[in-house]
């Protein structure tokens, strides 16, 4: 048996790298590209773009708003693993019809958006906004259940890696890429109110980048306990729920596990939150952020997304997320030493690469192990979707603390205790190893010849 814990079963790094070359993960390279295209549209692009057509602050700000739909997507998801998409799941299977059905709605969601004008009237604006980020988060549940599915354990990391990358590409297109291409239409001539209406048509045109993978794609092989099909549409829904939650609650050290998803990104959430805040606190000017963070940041993480994928693809999975956790802890005493240095770029730079960098490596790592632990396919929509939204906690909620320590702190000291609190997520790892938790992985999740 291969399996993860066991050295001789992990490929030469060499081997490791080629997995990037599989049309399976190829396909799931180019869905990553899909699920990151239209996170801007409803956000920073649409700021931008209101921004321009006049509308104040305060209603800017509560447009922020239009996004919760990829915070409660978890709500939804049994309807992804329960239910078919007439015609198209019947011609193409449950999860591509699902993937071409959401992509097909969130072109639709784009194109309606471009034909809006927040200069004039702003409900329809925000229905488009809520629509897209709507379709985007089912396109979301979808993806992440299809990449778990068709790519053997042994891809999930390097998927997972390239997934990554292309997401923030996609961003970037949506962002960057819609913003230049509106800039350029201005400067020949072509009237302003006009410009953002085909910057939205362009991105919609780019959802077909995914609609092209889902049909190239192939279809992971039906689960075995499926919920029977016969049942009404309702009660399949909740049966779907319902054995999802169960499915995980009932396995050894359930609670532990849950914990450890919780906390394994605290630490690198509780600073992030207050990173930019800092760099700004310290010194540096908007134009020395964006280059740098937007910038060379981005590079870093790309860069680290691939070298995660390559780290838990060669080494067994409980020493990647040993290594992911330490690195993730050590790039917050990166900004430690930086608020020491004060406002020099050649120290900012250092201090972001290897944050983006060893941060990009964690969240490869760490989603790895969320994938291999959607262990009943009938279930991987639902279950990865409330792992995320769990995992999102130590993001969101327990991070909404930091403000308060850093003022009391300072700087150094806020990033230290920062690094700190990843204490509680190393014991807990730790305790999961000595139970045995990644050898009943091992033994669930054999790769595929």
């Amino acid at each position: 048996m291969a399996t993860l814990e066991s050295p001789a079963a992990k490929p030469t790094w060499l081997e490791a790298f080629s997995v990037y070359l599989k049309p399976r993960v190829l396909i799931v390279i180019m869905l990553g590209f899909s699920s990151g295209l239209p996170l801007a549209l409803s956000g920073a692009t649409l700021a931008i773009w209101m921004t321009e057509s006049g509308v104040n602050l305060r209603t800017i700000g509560l447009y922020a708003l239009v996004g919760l739909p990829y915070t409660l997507k978890f709500l939804w998801a049994p309807l992804v693993d329960a239910l078919d998409i007439p015609i198209l799941s019947r011609a193409l299977g449950r999860r591509r019809g699902w993937l071409v059905f959401s992509q097909l709605l969130l072109a639709g969601a784009i194109l309606f958006l471009a034909f809006q004008d927040p200069s004039r009237v702003l409900w329809p604006v925000a229905l488009g906004a809520v629509l897209v980020a709507t379709a985007s988060a089912t396109q979301d549940i979808v993806i992440d259940a299809f990449r778990v599915e068709s790519l053997d354990t042994s891809e999930q990391a390097a998927g997972m890696a390239g997934y990554v990358a292309a997401y923030r590409i996609g961003m970037l297109a949506s962002g960057a890429g819609v913003l230049t291409l509106t800039w350029w239409l201005e400067q020949i001539g072509v009237p302003r109110g006009t410009v953002w209406l085909w910057g939205y048509l362009a991105a919609a045109m780019l959802v077909s980048v995914g609609i092209f993978a889902s049909l190239m794609a192939t279809e992971p092989a039906a689960p075995a306990d499926v919920i029977d099909k016969t049942r009404n549409p309702i009660s399949r829904v909740l049966l779907t729920a319902f054995g999802a939650f169960r499915e995980f609650l009932t396995r050894d050290t359930a609670i532990l596990i849950l914990l450890f998803v919780v906390l394994y990104k605290f630490c690198d959430a509780f600073a992030g939150v207050l990173t930019a805040p800092f760099i700004i606190d310290i010194g540096f000017d908007k134009a020395t952020y964006a280059a740098v963070v937007k910038g060379v940041g981005l590079a870093a993480a790309l860069a680290g997304g691939f070298a995660g994928g390559l780290v838990a693809r060669a080494l067994p999975l409980s020493t990647s997320l040993w290594i992911g956790g330490i690195l993730q802890t050590m790039s917050n005493l990166a900004f430690a030493w930086l608020s020491l240095i004060g406002p020099s770029v050649p120290a900012l730079t250092v201090a972001v690469i290897f944050e983006n960098f060893t941060g990009a490596i964690g969240t490869v790592i760490f989603v790895a192990y969320l994938s291999a632990l959607c262990g009943v396919r009938a279930h991987t929509a639902t279950q990865f979707a409330l792992l995320t939204a769990l995992a999102a906690v130590g993001r969101t909620t327990l991070s909404s603390g930091g403000g308060f320590v850093a003022e009391s702190t300072g700087w150094f000291w806020f990033f230290v205790i920062s690094s700190v609190v990843a204490i509680p997520s190393f014991i807990l790892l730790a305790w999961l190893q000595l139970r045995g938790h990644f050898r009943e992985l091992d033994k669930r999740y054999e790769p595929a010849p």
